[in-house]
């Protein structure tokens, strides 16, 4: 799944994850086709979370750069390469919410 951002959620506080070079990515995923009665249906492989995201939360969704999509889809390379967590400061975390700009607006003000 292409995405630019992702958000973790940590207690009553969200988070906006973007990759630190402010590309953007894919979500690895699974998907089952419809048939008969059932729609099609899709989910987001996780794995434990990356340094930065651990703070927040013990897993994420597994994170493919640009580069890795193909080789998802094609299975061109070991899902134990692609399936992986980024390296520590690879993400650009930012508190979203209303408690987010008040902590914010109250850091500006000192």
């Amino acid at each position: 799944m292409p995405a630019s951002e992702f958000q973790v959620t940590n207690g009553e506080r969200k988070f906006r994850v973007t990759l630190d070079d402010g590309n953007f990515f894919y979500l690895a995923g699974i998907w089952r086709p419809s048939s008969g009665e059932r729609d099609v249906s899709y989910a987001i492989i996780t794995i434990p979370a990356n340094p930065d995201i651990f703070f927040y939360q013990e897993r994420q969704g597994a994170v493919l750069l640009r580069r890795e999509n193909m080789a998802w889809l094609d299975l061109t390379q070991p899902e134990s390469e692609l399936l992986r967590a980024l390296p520590k400061h690879s993400y650009q975390i930012e508190e979203v919410g209303k408690r987010g700009l008040a902590d914010r607006q109250r850091m500006l003000a000192l």
